[in-house]
């Protein structure tokens, strides 16, 4: 049972360390790791263990600093030693399951306790309260039926910070007209999915949906689709990073410039492939030590996303620190044969300056091998040409990617949907190579 005062508490925690001081967050910050990492070594088994064969104590983790002297905790050794993780203070029956995505294809499955619940309830609100949010808002959120019974009962009675849910994978029409009828001040939901509502709502021409602004997350869209949302509805879009097992990660303000790091719950770390921290503005897989779990503590567990660091400040005035933008899941990268990276914004960002971009509904890429792609197109006009589109792409893409056609072989497919995975997002760069981006060579 939800313990509505304890979440209450929680909240108005959260919303006083976002307005601190950077020295006093960091002496917060380490306070917490000391204490989540004594923790791990007693009662969890598998991080005795793991400080024993590495010869660490407990008493040399005191700050950020020092967790660069533990290995990275990846999700197969989590997926391997799961009943080894979890706390020996917990009955594993009395705890909540959560299932990761899986967008990998591996799914992960963890526990939280109640509490830990309720802090990531409170946890998720912060940054939608400091973009605006009032608690008698209609918020409509475009998600998954995994999703549709985290409200609880109470928010349901009294309407404050109630969700509405609507399924994602009802088709873009039956979305449209279930959203014109809730009305919301707040559209919420996946950014793919908030992109093909907007792209039905212009085909309308209809102005019935009018949010007072936009949350998305989940997926990663460029700079130009979160443009055409915010003129589409005529509303700012701010944008949203998290995963399963931290929750809410980082969030963009009402500056919309960078990305506040929820530090005082979560330690964000960016290291290379030598495990080492990048520097500001570098590209570093993304690391994570919870300071809130402790039925099963994550320190440095790396979450699968490559991002960018900053040492800059938010014209706002929190002194959170920043990230300057998610590139993409580590495993989705595509690789040119002459050794060139490319991110899935990238990817994106070259997609956006094709002459018939406005005339794709939706697109897929799936890198075959490292000279083999399959490109998935869903026209939203029979007036175009297919022929014509594929023409013009391919020397597009051999232009903008700078590769002959003799390097590379894109095979065009046009359809007329693209399915959804089975969590509800819509992933537009796929590798099946099995390599993993490395971040310095």
């Amino acid at each position: 049972m939800t313990n509505y005062l304890r979440a209450l508490y929680y909240l108005y925690g959260l919303m006083k360390r976002a307005d601190w001081p950077r020295d006093r967050l960091k002496e917060y910050q380490n306070k917490k790791l000391r204490g989540i990492v004594r923790y791990a070594y007693e009662c969890v088994p598998f991080y005795h263990d793991r400080f024993k064969e590495q010869g660490i104590k407990p008493s040399e983790i005191r700050t950020v600093a020092d967790l660069n002297k533990l290995p990275i905790l990846r999700k197969d050794e989590v997926r391997k030693n799961l009943g080894q993780i979890i706390s020996r203070e917990y009955d594993v029956a009395s705890l909540k399951m959560i299932r990761t995505s899986g967008s990998t294809g591996k799914p992960l499955h963890f526990y939280i306790s109640g509490s830990e619940d309720e802090f990531r309830k409170a946890k998720h609100l912060r940054a939608n309260i400091s973009c605006g949010q009032r608690p008698r808002d209609k918020w409509v959120i475009i998600t998954s039926p995994l999703h549709f019974g985290e409200a609880t009962r109470l928010q349901r009675l009294l309407g404050i910070y109630f969700p509405t849910p609507v399924l994602v994978f009802n088709d873009v029409e039956t979305q449209v007209s279930t959203i014109e009828k809730l009305t919301p001040d707040i559209l919420d939901g996946y950014s793919s999915s908030l992109l093909l509502l907007a792209k039905e709502v212009e085909k309308r021409g209809t102005e019935t949906i009018k949010p007072r602004f936009i949350i998305g997350g989940a997926e990663l869209i460029g700079d130009s689709s979160r443009e055409f949302i915010e003129k589409v509805f005529d509303a700012p879009f701010y944008d949203q990073y998290a995963c399963d097992e931290m929750e809410r990660i980082a969030w963009q303000c009402k500056e919309k410039n960078e990305y506040h790091i929820d530090a005082d719950s979560v330690i964000v770390q960016f290291v290379d492939d030598n495990e080492e921290e990048v520097s500001s503005g570098e590209s570093g897989e993304i690391v994570c030590t919870s300071l809130f779990n402790y039925a099963i503590p994550f320190i440095r567990y790396a979450v699968g996303d490559v991002g960018i660091p900053s040492n800059e400040e938010c014209p706002c005035g929190r002194k959170l620190p920043l990230m300057k933008v998610v590139e993409g899941r580590k495993d989705s990268f595509l690789f040119l044969s002459d050794g060139q990276i490319l991110s899935p914004l990238g990817f994106d960002a070259a997609m956006c300056m094709f002459k018939f971009h406005n005339n794709i509904d939706q697109y897929r890429i799936i890198q075959k091998k490292v000279d083999l792609f399959e490109f998935l197109i869903q026209l939203s006009s029979d007036s175009v040409d297919e022929s014509t589109v594929e023409r013009e792409l391919l020397k597009h893409l051999w232009r903008m990617l700078n590769i002959s056609a003799d390097k590379a072989t894109f095979k065009i497919k046009f359809v007329e949907n693209i399915p959804l995975d089975k969590t509800g997002k819509l992933r537009k760069v796929v590798s099946e190579l099995g390599r993993t981006i490395k971040i310095k060579e």
